[in-house]
């Protein structure tokens, strides 16, 4: 195959390593933002929290070194060697750092598509429900292998508690896995200790066998409790499905017994794999914009919180002109390497800078937008409002707007929401009115409110009640609006 030359004229863009990071710290919201800081505190030393009270004009009016006119770097950051000057300094900077380090200067990126996005949540770790178990395990007088298996079907369970794997598989994985020979009857036996354990329900391989495994678990067998176990063994489907008609009549009780049963087995828990995490570990709303409403006029704040205040580190630009004078090869690295963390650290401040006037900029032109809606708190005076509308207002790009709208709660006198949840489609009324979707969500939660659950609203009675009121949506608009407000359809709504 012969080789060719040719020309090819290309046109391409690139994201530079600052608007990368300026990217990803303008999607965190202010609770990730504190452990990015931190990490990057840990990770650069170049960079140092402000303990004084002193300007930043201040702090790096007279910051940069003076190099002298005889010290030149190239294109990477080096300073070019120069033979003419004496070395003094007989410090090997190669005894403090390795070359992998030396080369961390050199950015990672790992470009994703305009469509990816990317959330951090802040999570504090616990003890698992797993872990529980084995210590239950442990207290129990088994022999090794029943031990080995009982870990081995610990940790099959999954995050709800349920075992959702065939006990003939686990067989073939423990023969295979540990050379342990065994049978589904031993194993149905060591699953029931597991069964036995705390939280109650925890082992079940279905709904309805945790259910039973939690009503037995109950101190006392009232009346209502043995008939609760009795639907739930018997007429399970029909409860699920809330065919209480049949029930009533199987069981030849009233519409009083039945809502006590009912009322014994709302008590229970389905997911009993969460229920420990639910109840150590909480996440707390902290929001990134504060509204507070002064004479009818709104006021906008940025949460600083506890973010704390950055500069460059004295001791580094002392360090890069102290090497500067250098040229040999230890301190042409320590040179670069010095620089390296400066200009991460500057970036890092600049991006900072860059993401507050960013936040500041959109939400002042969110509030000026649904300015009737934040002084008075009516959500009927909120107005249609879709990314395009601020973008185009603050000449940013529909991603940008995107990240500063991604994971973002504002504290407003009304309560604490969603940024992204001010956003929504227009919708036309009868009269051509423009209004907001939120709004019909609102008059639709209304309804549902009120409704009579023994005989709720269907999706075309709710859809017949909106256009009573003014607003031509179709069926299936009201359910998928039902949908996002987590209401279940109205069979499911059905009380006794």
């Amino acid at each position: 195959m012969a080789l060719k030359h040719s020309q090819q004229l290309r046109l391409s863009q690139k994201l530079l390593p600052q608007q990368i990071l300026l990217m990803k710290l303008l999607q965190l919201p202010t609770l990730a933002l504190e452990e990015r800081i931190k990490e990057e505190l840990e990770a650069n030393p170049a960079l140092e929290e402000d303990l004084d009270t002193a300007t930043d004009e201040e702090l790096y009016s007279n910051e940069e070194p003076e190099l002298g006119e005889d010290v030149e770097f190239d294109e990477q950051g080096e300073a070019k060697e120069d033979e003419s000057k004496v070395i003094e300094n007989d410090v090997v900077m190669e005894d403090y750092m390795d070359a992998e380090e030396l080369d961390s200067y050199k950015y990672e990126i790992s470009n994703k598509g305009a469509d990816d996005e990317t959330r951090e949540f802040v999570v504090v770790e616990g003890i698992g429900f797993q872990e529980q178990l084995e210590q239950q395990l442990g207290l129990k007088d088994t022999h090794d292998n029943e031990y080995t298996i009982g870990v081995y079907l610990i940790g099959c369970l999954d995050e709800d508690g349920y075992l959702r794997r065939e006990l003939d598989l686990i067989v073939d994985d423990l023969a295979f896995n540990y050379n342990i020979t065994t049978t589904v009857a031993e194993l149905e036996k060591i699953l029931k200790l597991i069964q036995s354990f705390d939280p109650p329900g925890v082992g079940a391989r279905n709904l309805q066998e945790c259910l039973l495994l939690q009503l037995e678990r109950k101190p006392e067998k009232t009346k209502e409790v043995v008939q609760a176990m009795d639907v739930i063994k018997h007429q399970m489907e029909e409860f699920s499905k809330k065919h209480y008609d049949k029930i009533l009549k199987r069981l030849h009780i009233e519409n009083e017994e039945l809502k006590d049963i009912i009322e014994v087995i709302k008590h229970l828990n389905p997911r009993p794999g969460n229920s420990e995490t639910k109840e150590n570990n909480f996440t707390a709303v902290i929001p990134d914009f504060i509204i507070a409403v002064n004479d009818g006029i709104p006021e906008l704040s940025i949460n600083g919180r506890n973010l704390p205040d950055l500069k460059i580190s004295r001791d580094y630009y002392e360090m890069l002109k102290e090497y500067s004078k250098n040229k040999d090869k230890s301190a042409k690295e320590a040179t670069g390497f010095i620089k390296s963390k400066i200009e991460s650290a500057e970036w890092f401040i600049e991006a900072l800078q860059q993401r507050h006037a960013t936040l500041a900029l959109c939400m002042h032109t969110i509030m000026d937008y649904q300015h009737d809606y934040f002084v008075t708190g009516d959500e009927s005076k909120l107005k249609p409002m879709i990314l395009k509308d601020i973008s185009s207002k603050v000449n940013l790009d529909l991603s940008t707007v995107s990240r500063v709208a991604n994971s973002k709660y504002v504290q407003t006198p009304y309560g604490t929401f969603l940024l992204k949840t001010f956003f929504s489609e227009s919708m036309s009324t009868d009269s051509g009115e423009e209004v907001s979707s939120r709004e019909i969500k609102k008059i639709l939660q209304d309804c549902i409110a009120a409704e009579d659950k023994k005989h709720p609203h269907t999706d075309d009675e709710l859809c017949n009640i909106l256009k009573e009121k003014g607003y031509n949506i179709a069926r299936r608009t009201v359910a998928k609006y039902r949908e996002q407000l987590d209401i279940p359809v109205g069979r499911m709504r059905k009380e006794i």
